[in-house]
């Protein structure tokens, strides 16, 4: 008789994973690139390889802080360049906390240079970014958003990638042990929405960047960024 624990092996891989390819952007037909940017969740050791994704990235944007890794090597450091940019540093800790929609307003505020930063690095990388915190919501929300809304990608396809997270929620919580366990006869379903994602908190940030023209890409303009980087970008991540 097998003993494989199904719910284990349910977590031995990245469960927040997506490409965020074939999002429409730009004017017609146009859509985002696959192959360009992933986001997920944090990878762990031991993690097998995703189905049916480009797969190793070539450059990973870790957006946790410092004291959140223990020390620890990355476990994608002897695949992918690694670039550490700690989002909230200075911003969110267990001493000083904000509601989402809130905290997402001062990651733009007070965050701004590191959001450029991760995008160049985006920009520049020779291959698939995989763009990560802890959960792979609120920090990888905020510039995935960011990156998406600079090559021209609709507010609403950009609020229905964010909310995709809501369904894979209680397996992250998981992952990070964080999730407790379920009495019998309640499902991940019936407490999806309490740990769901804040489209209020994401719509904010999309009203920050439309006080621009283009979007984020006015917003990327007003803090240094040049055209033909923007103009590069949509190349970039962008089929039309």
């Amino acid at each position: 008789m097998s003993t494989t624990d199904p719910t284990s092996d349910a977590l031995a891989g990245l469960v927040n994973l997506r490409d965020l390819g074939g999002m429409p952007a730009g004017e017609g037909s146009g859509a985002t690139r696959a192959g360009i940017v992933l986001r997920s969740d944090a990878p762990q050791p031991g993690d097998r390889e995703p189905d049916g994704i480009t797969w190793p990235p070539r450059l990973v944007l870790d957006l946790r802080d410092a004291s959140e890794l223990n020390g620890t090597p990355h476990p994608l450091a002897t695949v992918a360049e690694v670039q550490q940019i700690e989002l909230l540093a200075g911003i969110h800790s267990t001493e000083v906390t904000h509601p989402l929609p809130v905290l997402y307003q001062l990651a733009l505020r007070d965050a701004a240079a590191k959001l450029v930063r991760a995008f160049r690095l985006a920009l520049e990388a020779d291959g698939p970014v995989l763009v990560h915190c802890a959960a792979g919501k609120d920090r990888t929300g905020v510039v995935s958003a960011m990156l998406l809304s600079a090559a021209g990608v609709r507010s609403d396809a950009i609020i229905a990638d964010y909310v995709r997270t809501d369904r894979n929620m209680f397996r992250v919580l998981q992952r990070l042990e964080m999730a407790p366990a379920l009495p019998p006869g309640v499902s991940e379903e019936d407490v999806r929405e309490l740990i769901s994602t804040p489209v209020e908190a994401i719509e904010g940030v999309l009203e920050t960047f439309a006080a621009h023209d283009e979007h984020a890409a006015g917003w990327l303009r007003a803090h240094g960024v040049a055209d033909g980087e923007i103009d590069r970008w949509r190349r970039k991540f962008r089929a039309d």
